[in-house]
């Protein structure tokens, strides 16, 4: 699969324009991914020297990117068919809904092709669940005499 990952706020802690902290396991966790046949793309929001400096972060971490803020190496701005798109089949970036799960997750969920729809479904049947049959259990323990005659 083609992963394109950001860097601030999911590689490393946000603190642009400044480089944060590595975040727990995600350079580790990447190049797993690497050794798997995963082709990484770095997408950011960095530019010029900003962007180098992430790259050459990562670089030094044993992390190198198949491309950078495009769909291949070569791809230029000024070809026929360029797109700002990215042709990703998975985006990891701390801006996604629900927020960026831990890296241990997105491992799992990419290495046993979870599906995130399927995993969040569940997850609120679960929640929900359990908030539904509480608050039915606070409302019955709530009725007194007159509330149970007076349904």
């Amino acid at each position: 699969m083609i992963i394109a990952v950001d860097f601030d706020g999911t590689i490393v802690e946000h603190r642009y324009p400044d480089i944060g902290r590595e975040m727990p396991f995600a350079i580790d966790t990447l190049k797993m991914l690497q050794k798997e046949g995963h082709r990484l793309i770095l997408w950011s929001v960095r530019e010029g020297k900003l962007l180098e400096e992430a790259v050459e972060f990562c670089r030094k971490r044993g992390l190198e990117f198949y491309a950078v803020n495009s769909n291949y190496t070569e791809e230029q701005d000024t070809h026929e068919s360029f797109s700002r798109k990215l042709k990703a089949d998975i985006f990891i970036d701390d801006r996604n809904l629900g927020g960026l799960p831990d890296w241990g997750n997105i491992y799992r969920i990419i290495h046993y092709r979870i599906k995130f729809a399927d995993m969040m479904t569940e997850t609120l049947q679960e929640k929900l669940g359990t908030i539904e049959y509480r608050h039915e259990t606070k409302q019955q323990k709530k009725k007194s005499l007159l509330g149970k005659l007076f349904r």
